[in-house]
């Protein structure tokens, strides 16, 4: 048997081949770039790699092209996480410095030695593979979406809390449209308070409002206009530009999180496995379409039902 190890980098790999004794066989130095991949497969079909005996491959990291590459076929490619192999350096080497060429040559003793004990990335289908990259995108913009929110509102807080007020009858409160557009329109409380009917009326409709426009209305005319304390005319504008800045990235951050998640829609339910995952108990498409991300659909990852346990 041949193993290889990659220690990646952004710009360049190292690689190591050892056999059964840990005998290094090669190693080489390649660039991440197509005629980096080719010096690679080169290498590695020079040692015996065939598409029926695939060599296989340790690398700390389950991403990316060059992964990509490494699991066309048949190839077991294995993700070591970065502080276990961080422990098996330390069987080498008595220093702990951290050098390419080395640590190469660690993953790929991590498989002559442990190979057992490491699970490989399992071979999912493109279509699942793509949801799962929807999914966890979507999920991840949902958090920034959160993040920037926040900040705006600590920002509120200090300089305009007429707005938190008026609008925290709403579920998602600022990162609804009919918030962001009267914040759009009224960063400052003094813009605020004089906003008029018609005015208030143009934003909810503008932010897709059909219905209860003319209650809204009044209850936001009155939460502008309450006495609150305020900062001093410059500093207010200050604010209110500041407020501007974020309210642009909160803005950004929520159309990201709805393209995400229409895209997730689209995709999901064309997945065999989409029927029998939304029949689970509190699950919509979202969340189905994250569970789907964690198990996958290789058959051959768990070697029976109990090897799949889903936490509540």
């Amino acid at each position: 048997m041949i193993y290889c190890g990659i220690d990646w980098a952004e710009r360049t790999h190292d690689v190591a081949l050892v056999d059964d004794t840990g005998q290094l066989l090669a190693k080489r130095h390649i660039t991440d770039d197509a005629a980096g991949y080719r010096s690679l497969m080169d290498l590695l079909a020079e040692y015996g790699d065939t598409e029926q005996t695939p060599i296989p491959v340790a690398i700390e990291t389950s991403r990316g092209l060059l992964v990509a590459v490494l699991r066309a076929g048949k190839r077991k490619v294995f993700a070591i996480n970065p502080m276990a192999a961080a422990r098996y350096r330390d069987r080498h080497a008595v220093s702990r410095k951290k050098s390419g060429p080395g640590d190469a040559l660690v993953l790929a003793n991590i498989l002559r030695t442990d190979m057992h004990a490491h699970r490989p990335l399992r071979n999912d289908s493109d279509l699942a593979r793509a949801i799962a990259v929807l999914a966890r995108a979507q999920q991840d913009a949902v958090w920034n979406r959160q993040q920037v929110a926040n900040q705006l509102r600590s920002l509120l807080r200090e300089c305009y809390p007429a707005a938190l007020d008026a609008f925290a009858k709403w579920d998602n409160g600022l990162c609804r449209p009919e918030a962001r557009e009267l914040m759009k329109l009224a960063p400052t409380p003094a813009k605020a308070a004089s906003l008029t009917r018609t005015q208030i009326t143009a934003a909810l409709k503008r932010a897709g409002r059909k219905r209860g426009i003319e209650s809204d209305v009044e209850r936001l005319r009155e939460a502008f206009r309450t006495d609150w304390a305020r900062q001093p005319e410059l500093v207010e504008d200050a604010l209110g530009k500041q407020t501007l800045a974020l309210l642009g990235q909160l803005t950004a951050a929520c159309i990201a999180a709805d393209d995400l998640a229409q895209a997730v829609e689209e995709a999901f339910p064309q997945h065999p496995d989409s029927e029998i995952i939304l029949s689970f108990p509190g699950l919509g498409i979202q969340l189905a379409a994250r569970v789907l991300a964690e198990i996958g659909d290789d058959r051959t990852r768990f070697t029976d039902a109990r090897g799949l346990v889903l936490q509540p």
